[in-house]
């Protein structure tokens, strides 16, 4: 009987790594379950960390200086771009969003339009129900392949529009109008904002170059 316990956890536990996109266990929180929008900011007030909520359980997001450094200049290029035409908001790391009932997510940048904010005015909700029409995802050691899968299935099915996924170590970008279009970018050349942001576009060559600065002598 024993045995055949520690067999269906074993299994219960393969099917939720499967679900959540084979996330590492140490980024996983199994208490308490189902978790809430009330722990996701409590582990953030209390431990200053960052959950997302998915499938009733905190998943801790992954990041690290270099990818936050790389996030936080795009976020610059694009509010630089943004904020003059009065297109809408620009958030960072910390931007969490419910994308539907029981799935927070928060992207490293994300863009808003005007027309999707309730009102018209920045959200005081910790956690506002929206969906950016960008969203980027900058990439770090444990995420995996699955996991971004499982992020683009969210997003697009939320109703974000693009979505650029960044890896910072092959110096890359991956523009998504789609889980499953793909237009993948190297540092030679240029990403546009497509739809979601008509006249944006950026040398990325001239971002990742950013990663590469040294203290003047």
């Amino acid at each position: 009987m024993a045995t055949a316990t520690v067999s269906r956890r074993r299994v219960m536990l393969a099917d939720i790594l499967r679900r959540l996109g084979d996330v590492p266990t140490s980024r996983i929180r199994f208490q308490p379950y189902p978790a809430s929008e009330e722990d996701v900011l409590a582990v953030r007030d209390k431990e200053r960390r960052l959950c997302e909520l998915v499938d009733g359980l905190l998943v801790e997001k992954a990041m690290g200086y270099h990818e936050s450094f790389l996030a936080l200049q795009l976020a610059f290029f694009l509010d630089a771009f943004v904020a003059p035409k009065k297109l809408g908001l620009i958030a960072g790391e910390a931007g969490m969003l419910k994308l539907s009932s029981g799935l927070v997510r928060i992207p490293d940048v994300s863009f808003i339009s005007w027309a999707r904010v309730p009102g018209g005015k920045v959200p005081k909700e910790p956690i506002p129900q929206l969906a950016p029409d960008l969203a980027v995802e900058v990439l770090s050691k444990s995420n995996t392949v699955a996991e971004m899968k499982r992020k683009l299935k969210d997003y697009f099915k939320a109703g974000v529009s693009l979505v650029w996924i960044i890896d910072p170590e092959t110096r890359t970008v991956a523009v998504h109008t789609s889980p499953k279009t793909i237009v993948p970018l190297s540092e030679s050349d240029t990403l546009d904002g497509g739809d979601v942001l008509p006249g944006f576009t950026l040398a990325l060559r001239d971002l990742f170059a950013l990663l590469d600065q040294e203290a003047p002598e």
